[in-house]
Parts: C-alpha cells; sequence; structure tokens
C-alpha cells in the first residue's frame, strides 16, 4: 500500500468533486464458482484499490459527502474461515493504513443506505462489471441489474424492506453516477510518482518476459513453451500477468490468445504481454520477433514502416496535443511507407481521410494504462477517452481508438502501430475494389500470408512532453535480430 495520507487525499478530494450524497463503492468479492474449491484467483476492484488500498474481498465502503466521513464495512474472520486463511488482521487494522477509523459489520451497510435515500439523498456508484457487485447492489437498492452495467445511465426508483419484511418504495431517482464516474476518471488519469515507480515495476518483469521470448523463439518451439516461460517469470516475482497474454505466429489476429502453433524458419512472432506490480499496476509491451533470429527483406521492411510510425508517434507526445491527431499521424506514416514498398497509391493525406490504410491497421494507436492495462474503460471509454466535444469516429479502424482526447501530464499511454495482413478483410475489401484508387491489390496479395507487425511502448506524458517507461526493451532491427540470435 502506499502511505495512508495517498488514501486520505484521494477520497478528500472525491468529496470535493462529487459534491453532495453518498458514495458507495463495493470491493469485489471471491468468486463465488468455488465448487469443489476450484476458484478463480482474486482481483480486487481497482478504484476500490485506488481509494482504500485493501486488498481484500468482503468489503465495502461508504463515503458521506455531505457529512465527510467515511466507513468501511466488512466482517473479520470466524475461526472456520481462519482454517483455510490462516490468522488476519481485524478490519480496524486493515483500515487504520488507509486512513479510515470507522467501521461496522456488512450487515449494517443496509441500514446505513435505506437511512441516506429516505433523506432525500443521491447514493452514487460506478458501473459493475462482476455480477456479484450488479446483485448485490440490486439487494442493496433494489436497482435492476441493467441500470449497474458500464455505460448504462438508468434512472430507476428505490425500493426497500426493512427487517420485519415491510416493503416500501421511494420515490427517488438513483443511478449509476455520471458525476462520480468523471470524478474517478479525473483522478486516476493523472499518475503521481508513486504510480509511476509501480508501473515501471511492473516494465522490469516485462523486460525479462520480452527479452526471455526472443531468445526462446526458435524454429521447432511451439508458442507455448514460450508463453508458459513468460508466465512463469511473472510468478517467480509473485505476480500476475496483467492480461491474457499474446504470442503468436499469427500476428494479423490483433488478439489471438491460442499457443499452439510449432514455430518455423521464417516466422515472426508477436509478443504482447505484460505483468502486474505488487499493487496491481500494469504493463503492457509489444515487441515483434523474427523466430529464425534474422528477419526476411520483406520483414524487415514492413518492421521499419511500424517502427518509423511508433517513433514518430511518441515524439508528438506532449501536453495539450490530442492523441487523435497523433493516431492521424502515425497512419499517415504507415501509409507513406506502404506507398514507398507499392502497396499503397495516390495522395497519403487523400487516402487516410478516405480510411485505406485501415485495411492494414484496423485499430486505435494506444489507450491510457494504470491499474487497468486499459485504464478505467470499465467505466465507460466515453469518459476515459473523449470528451464532450470530441466524439468517437465511427468508421472503420477509427472507432477503435480508445483515446482520442487532449494529453496531459501524468497521463500514462501506450502507443503501438501496427501493420497486419488479414486474408479475409482483404478478400472483402478487394472484391468491392474498396479504396482501389489507393490500394494496389495485386501486390496485396503477395503478402497475404505475411502475418502481422506491433510494436508498443508506455508513454509517460510529462509537464514538457514525454517519457518512455522502463528499461529499454530492445526493438530496433539490430537489437532484436541480436537478442534474438542467441
Amino acid at each position: 500500500m502506499f502511505a495512508p495520507n495517498v488514501y486520505i487525499e484521494r477520497r478528500k478530494r472525491l468529496r470535493t468533486d462529487v459534491q453532495a450524497g453518498v458514495i458507495l463503492l463495493p470491493g469485489n468479492e471471491e468468486s463465488p464458482m468455488n465448487y469443489a474449491d476450484n476458484q478463480y484467483p482474486f482481483r480486487q476492484d481497482s478504484s476500490f484499490l485506488y481509494f482504500f488500498g485493501l486488498d481484500y474481498p468482503g468489503l465495502a465502503a461508504v463515503i458521506d459527502v455531505d457529512q465527510g466521513t467515511e466507513c468501511m464495512f466488512g466482517d473479520d474472520l470466524t475461526v472456520d474461515d481462519i482454517v483455510w486463511t490462516g490468522p488476519q488482521p481485524t478490519l480496524k487494522e486493515k483500515c487504520r493504513k488507509t486512513g479510515i477509523s470507522e467501521t461496522a459489520g456488512l450487515d449494517k451497510l443496509p441500514d446505513v443506505l435505506k437511512k441516506a435515500v429516505k433523506q432525500g439523498r443521491k447514493i452514487h456508484f460506478l458501473p459493475q462489471y462482476r455480477p456479484e457487485n450488479v446483485l448485490k447492489i440490486q439487494q442493496l437498492l433494489g436497482i435492476p441489474p441493467l441500470a449497474m452495467w458500464r455505460g448504462h445511465l438508468a434512472l430507476v426508483s428505490y425500493r426497500w424492506q426493512d427487517a420485519n419484511g415491510t416493503q416500501g418504495r421511494d420515490g427517488l431517482a438513483t443511478h449509476v453516477s455520471e458525476p462520480l464516474i468523471r470524478a474517478v476518471v479525473a483522478q486516476r488519469s493523472i499518475k503521481i510518482e508513486q504510480e509511476i515507480e509501480q508501473i515501471e515495476a511492473a516494465l522490469d518483469i516485462s523486460y525479462e518476459m520480452q527479452t526471455l521470448a526472443m531468445k526462446m523463439s526458435k524454429p521447432g518451439i511451439y508458442e507455448r513453451q514460450v508463453a508458459s516461460a513468460m508466465e512463469a517469470v511473472v510468478l517467480s516475482h509473485g505476480s500476475a500477468l496483467s492480461f491474457p497474454m499474446i504470442f503468436s505466429i499469427h500476428g494479423e489476429t490483433l488478439h489471438n490468445h491460442h499457443y499452439g502453433n510449432k514455430m518455423q524458419a521464417g516466422d515472426m512472432a508477436v509478443n504482447d504481454s505484460g505483468a502486474e506490480s505488487p499493487l496491481h499496476y500494469a504493463s503492457d509491451i509489444t515487441r515483434t520477433v523474427p523466430v529464425s533470429g534474422k528477419f526476411s527483406r520483406r520483414q524487415k521492411e514492413i518492421y521499419a514502416i511500424v517502427l518509423n510510425a511508433q517513433e514518430k508517434a511518441i515524439e508528438a507526445v506532449k501536453p495539450g496535443v490530442e492523441f487523435r491527431e497523433i493516431h492521424l499521424l502515425a497512419c499517415r506514416a504507415l501509409a507513406s511507407g506502404l506507398k514507398d514498398l507499392g502497396l499503397m497509391k495516390g495522395d497519403i493525406e487523400q487516402a487516410v481521410q478516405a480510411g485505406a490504410h485501415t485495411l492494414f491497421f484496423q485499430c486505435g494507436l494506444g489507450h491510457m494504462l494504470g491499474l487497468d492495462v486499459h485504464d478505467m474503460e470499465g467505466l465507460g471509454e466515453e469518459y476515459v477517452g473523449y470528451t464532450d466535444t470530441i466524439k468517437r469516429n465511427p468508421e472503420f479502424g477509427f472507432k477503435s481508438l480508445r483515446l482520442a482526447k487532449a494529453l496531459e501530464p501524468g497521463f500514462v499511454i501506450t502507443v503501438e502501430p501496427g501493420i497486419y495482413f488479414i486474408p479475409e478483410l482483404i478478400d472483402r475489401w478487394k472484391a468491392k475494389q474498396k479504396n482501389s484508387q489507393y490500394i494496389n491489390y495485386e501486390l496485396v496479395e503477395a503478402y497475404r500470408d505475411f502475418g502481422g507487425v506491433r510494436i508498443e511502448d508506455d508513454v509517460l506524458v510529462t509537464e514538457t512532453g514525454h517519457r518512455i517507461l522502463g528499461r529499454r526493451i530492445p526493438k530496433t532491427i539490430n537489437e532484436v535480430e541480436e537478442i534474438s540470435s542467441c
């Protein structure tokens, strides 16, 4: 955990930003799917971690904005629990570390919320993504489940039932709180020094993962052998993967979680992977590895285009610049390089405006990074990556851009351009001759089995520019070939 004052100040600002009402922040539970003691690993809710730092199941917090009070609800372990878990600190001992003095049993939570609602006060809560928390809030507030899922801002009435079974209904409209979403996103977007240290601790693990994969990727080796070795590195640090690992010779499938292919001479493997720091901050790094130790001429040409686009995009990162403009900068760099190879043609600016480059680059340039690998996106991308005036472009290749708004000091973002030759997409576009004035389909056919190349780094927006976080992981053609040939 961070020092108590970090969490105290975060909650103080949250009360100021939300202004009025009661904030309910439920922590995550152990998975209920525990038949035969087979449980999914516990992972605390990221916003709960951000404001309280308590990495334990079975907790819920209430912040009374009007009265300036905070209470953590939870139950101390029974002897039956301790048999399975071993001794644990009491709830009060845990809460001291996060600057909270008031605690209560979980059975007190319904009465606290019912009282607030009867007083006509707003109950603020975030969109929910775990079914058990959806059910928990449904029981506490009588809110239909659809009113709690991500991005669904529903207006419903509050229903309650007292201990005697008497039911009632108050006319208060209560729903997923947009003011709370905006307040949480505003805070979590700006990383403090201690958070940057955590991300770089995760990146230390990424360095080991990536360099090991470069050395292991040889003809005759299965993808799963490399993937399992990387996960072993993560486990050896007492850590966990920050997202399901992507390691595949079929890099044209952007999120490929299949590890069953035997690598052959001439293949390239896309390695998109990351780890969590001790406090659950994420890393997210991608490198593309030549299985033979050396890139072919054609692979070098495509790799160089992607690397040039990434370097130009990173160089453009600074406060005040809209990330959608950096995305377009990368798109133009990719299209220009593809034109030099004869795969694209015509005016590059017009080609990008027409979306012709999206035959080769179908996704966004990057996303926010923090306690979530796609940081805070469970609260709604429209709040994290967009604004009231900067709206998502619904067109193919642009609609997948997760971050478009102006960058601010303290943002941590990924920058990850790529070129992907997707046979089915090529066939569909070619059949319609889509953007044929900008695409040389005859030459594209020669690349249909090429695969894909992606290069990704994690970048901090500073007061005057940017800083690539973590130890430098081999990235240039010479660097990657040198370590891959070991």
